[in-house]
Parts: structure tokens; sequence; C-alpha cells
């Protein structure tokens, strides 16, 4: 007789024993996370999830611009694994930036990832009406939507982020492989 896939998946939960790093918004971030990029469909990323809890990862990358933010959320849900033992980042798109338009997207985010909060959340790439996304994240902090934000693909710009926000990114995250090195 096997174990049933939600069965398997939480007894993995308990012998996961992997680092944590603590951000600057008091919350814990696993080292070691799935990336959801260039998997297509949310069938095949429920799937790459699904694998990746049964091995003990607990940190899932997705963003809207993916498409295959359902698929995470399915994994989660079929996974039977406790939400607080989870840690998922999602990033906007620039068509999500701006006053009164950032909030929406988040909320539409959430509804596709099935959350009731995201653990973190990035600015997707430093162009649009940046400033006002990230104040709008900011609120979406403060209403308990959001518990960390932050910044991915973000250089020559982060100073003005620095300059005007409350909350200082939790996050920023930068691309870096052995074809882009970014070595400055």
């Amino acid at each position: 007789m096997g174990c049933s896939t939600s069965a398997s998946i939480q007894e993995s939960s308990s012998l996961s024993n992997q680092p944590y790093l603590t951000l600057n918004s008091k919350y814990k971030i696993p080292q070691y996370g799935l990336g959801v990029y260039q998997i297509e469909g949310d069938e095949a990323t429920e799937k790459a999830c699904l694998s990746a809890f049964k091995i003990g990862i607990r940190h899932i990358d997705t963003a809207h611009a993916y498409q295959n933010e359902r698929g995470v959320g399915n994994a989660i849900k079929k996974s039977n694994i406790p939400r607080e033992e989870l840690f998922i980042t999602s990033k906007l798109w620039v068509s999500d930036y701006g006053e009164e338009i950032t909030l929406k997207a988040i909320d539409k985010m959430l509804e596709r990832l099935n959350l009731k909060y995201l653990d973190l959340l990035l600015l997707h790439q430093q162009v649009g009406d940046y400033l006002a996304a990230y104040k709008e994240m900011e609120k979406a902090v403060e209403q308990g939507k959001v518990r960390s934000i932050g910044l991915s693909n973000f250089d020559e710009r982060l100073d003005e982020i620095l300059d005007n926000c409350k909350i200082k990114p939790a996050v920023i995250q930068v691309e870096c492989h052995p074809y882009w090195s970014q070595d400055e």
C-alpha cells in the first residue's frame, strides 16, 4: 500500500531542515526555493511544486508574468501543508503599477493563488509607475495582504525607492547565473 500524495508531503514537512534568513520585516525566508519561471501551464507548475514540497522545499517563487500562479495555488491546496510552513513569493508586472491599480492587481494575484496573504511581493521591473506601485505595496502590508515587499531587476532606480519609501525593501532579487555573473 502506498501513501497518498498529501500524506507523504506532510511527512516531508517535519523532515525539512533547511536554513532560513530573517528579513527586515521580521519574517523568515527559506534559503532554498523553487522558481517556476518558464514552467508552462498550471498543470505542469502544480506538478513541479508538489514534487518540490515532497523533498522539503517550502519556498515557491512565481510572478504574474509567468502565467502559472493558479498552478502554484492548486499545489498549495493539494499539498495539505499548513500555510504558515510555506513561503510564497510573487511579482507584479509593469502593467499593474500605479495608484489605484496595484492594490487591485494584488487582490487578483491572491485570488489566482487562492491565498489570503503573500509572504513576499516584488516589483518585477524598474519601468513604468514603479514608485506609485511601491507605495501601494506598502498599503498592502498595512492591510495584511502582504508580509514583506521588495524589488526584482532594479539597479539604477533603487535609490529613488529608498528615498521615498516608508518600508525598506526586504529583498532585492538579482538575476545571477553563469551567463550573467553581474560581477559588480
